[in-house]
């Protein structure tokens, strides 16, 4: 196995990293993207002695684990999202924060507008379905988009695919629709609500122009920005979305104008139908069901985090941060009020639109408004990431892959910030994706690892929440868990960060965890120690060929080694 060099500031990222560069294709490959990384996962409270113990602060306790206590010990207090001490101040726009509701009126008089721009039909922004500047040709004559879709949509009864494929009609021959078809016809009848639904669904699509009054920008590569819209400004672009309405995001071939972000129109969905498929569109649509019934009253914000200078990771000083380890609960209920990790794709929301069905997806699925970042949200590279702040959640669920099952409505109860936002913040970075796994382990790789995680989890001062995630980039990825624990534990405490660790079920995984983090605690290794410790494993790893040397027994026979030698 080749060694890579030491770089503190990463290596490229592959070019393969979630299945494939092609938009549809991209959809399909998520079905296997990350799968061992949760093994199951339910939006109802997981009974465990540790789940509800998130109320303590988090920690293991050394003592105990020497004594022989439980794989979930007592955790302490998670610090979770700030509260009311923390003042966000006035909600304001710049150049690197572009706001589409009026912020004068909100800080006002705490009122939700639209604010008044210009249509942009340009490069660098979100190209609109009723943009003045979208044409198509009809009998050999030009013609307005929207107007053929505001007359499709608005006659819409039963026949979908017809008034779809008016304004779609290159992809008349190549875009299937038996999954929507089979779904209306396979729900049960008391649950059946479609015929009324997808009208109301037309015509929140075609509200687009009275909602969305500013251009978009997109957040493309190399570039930090952020974006905030209201929920129904969301549930426009959605319905949109689902109607296939957005020009010029069909096709995904390197020489297309958006090759470089994920699709967006649903036709990915709608086609070959499967039980996978189903479960997802039972989602979907409860989400439009709830914002057609009820306006949503709030706002999301999108940030694309863009990182220049990393940490010279060798010479870092900083101990461990406190760090909870479980194998009951879950990233998105045991974890509420921290900063939640989604195990991303590089292609934000990975396959949501195909088949895909891990822990992403589910992500996008339950909180359906995270699936509009795919407009305007470019390939992640090495050193960025995608925050977003106050997406609703609007559904339980049960499973995992083939096992996931819409286990029906969930009633958000969050508290809101100051900029009308739910308390919750979701952190969606993408792991490296490794053919083989001893690929990773190599300085280089690890070091990418570590600035993606540091990208992330920087925050901005004393008072910023814990960070709950688990087994990033493990499963189709080939990710260590061992290695992937110790590089975020890394990278938590140099952005001064506690870490709630969930190995969902994997007993074997929080015992050894909970072995190695007190020791590693009590000798003071700091996260130069710990750097220098993985370069040495990974020359061990190269000498022993093709035969595996646990990472947790290296670190405790090395760290006591050392010890024994004083």
């Amino acid at each position: 196995m080749e060694r890579c060099n030491d770089s503190s500031q990463g290596v490229s990222q592959q070019d393969e990293l979630a299945g494939g560069s092609h938009g549809q294709k991209r959809d399909r490959d998520h079905n296997s993207k990350d799968g061992s990384e949760q093994t199951s996962s339910s939006s109802s409270s997981s009974g465990s002695s540790c789940a509800g113990d998130l109320g303590g602060e988090l920690g293991v306790e050394v003592e105990q684990r020497e004594q022989g206590a439980s794989s979930c010990s007592p955790p302490n207090d998670p610090k979770q999202l700030p509260v009311s001490d923390t003042k966000l101040g006035r909600l304001t726009f710049d150049r690197m924060h572009t706001v589409l509701i009026d912020v004068h009126v909100f800080n006002t008089a705490a009122d939700i507008q639209p604010q008044l721009g210009t249509d942009m039909w340009h490069s660098n922004f979100v190209k609109m379905p009723c943009s003045a500047s979208s044409f198509m040709m009809k009998s050999k004559k030009k013609v307005l988009r929207w107007k053929v879709i505001s007359k499709q949509l608005k006659g819409l009864a039963s026949k979908k695919k017809e008034a779809i494929m008016k304004y779609n009609p290159k992809y008349k021959d190549r875009w299937k629709f038996d999954a929507l078809s089979d779904f209306v016809t396979c729900i049960p009848k008391e649950e059946n609500y479609f015929s009324t639904l997808l009208p109301k669904v037309a015509e929140l699509a075609l509200n687009l122009p009275q909602h969305v009054k500013k251009a978009i920008p997109l957040l493309q590569s190399g570039h930090a920005a952020t974006i905030t819209l209201s929920q129904v400004q969301i549930s426009c672009l959605l319905a949109n979305a689902f109607f296939c309405t957005f020009p010029h995001r069909n096709t995904s071939a390197s020489n297309a104008e958006y090759h470089s972000y994920p699709s967006i129109n649903f036709s990915s969905l709608f086609g070959d139908f499967s039980e996978r498929k189903k479960e997802k569109l039972r989602a979907i649509m409860h989400y439009f069901n709830v914002v057609t019934e009820t306006k949503p009253k709030g706002l999301v914000t999108f940030e694309r985090r863009c990182v220049r200078d990393f940490p010279c990771w060798t010479s870092c000083e900083e101990t461990l941060p406190k760090l909870h380890v479980t194998s009951k609960g879950s990233i998105e209920n045991e974890g509420e009020g921290m900063l939640q990790v989604d195990f991303a794709s590089s292609w934000i929301g990975g396959g949501v639109l195909g088949s895909g069905l891990v822990q992403e997806e589910i992500l996008f699925l339950i909180h359906p408004e995270l699936i509009v970042s795919r407009l305007f949200t470019e390939k992640l590279a090495d050193n960025e990431c995608l925050i977003i702040t106050g997406s609703q959640k609007f559904s339980s669920y049960s499973g995992f892959r083939d096992s996931f099952e819409w286990a029906g409505p969930y009633e958000d109860l969050l508290e809101r910030d100051e900029w009308a936002r739910l308390k919750r913040k979701i952190l969606a970075i993408d792991a490296l994706n490794f053919k083989h796994a001893r690929e990773q382990y190599c300085i280089g790789k690890i070091t990418r690892e570590l600035n993606k995680a540091f990208c992330g989890f920087k925050g901005h001062g004393d008072n910023d929440s814990d960070i709950a995630t688990g087994k990033w980039g493990c499963g189709a990825f080939n990710g260590d868990p061992q290695l992937k624990a110790l590089i975020q534990l890394m990278a938590a405490a140099k952005a001064r960060r506690g870490l709630a660790f969930f190995t969902f079920g994997d007993e074997k995984l929080s015992d050894s965890l909970q072995k190695t983090y007190p020791l590693l605690v009590t000798e003071g290794i700091t996260v130069g120690k710990l750097y220098r410790l993985l370069d040495d494993y990974c020359a061990v790893q190269h000498a022993q060929g093709v035969s595996h040397v646990d990472l947790f027994e290296f670190i405790r026979n090395t760290v006591r080694h050392s010890r024994s030698q004083l």
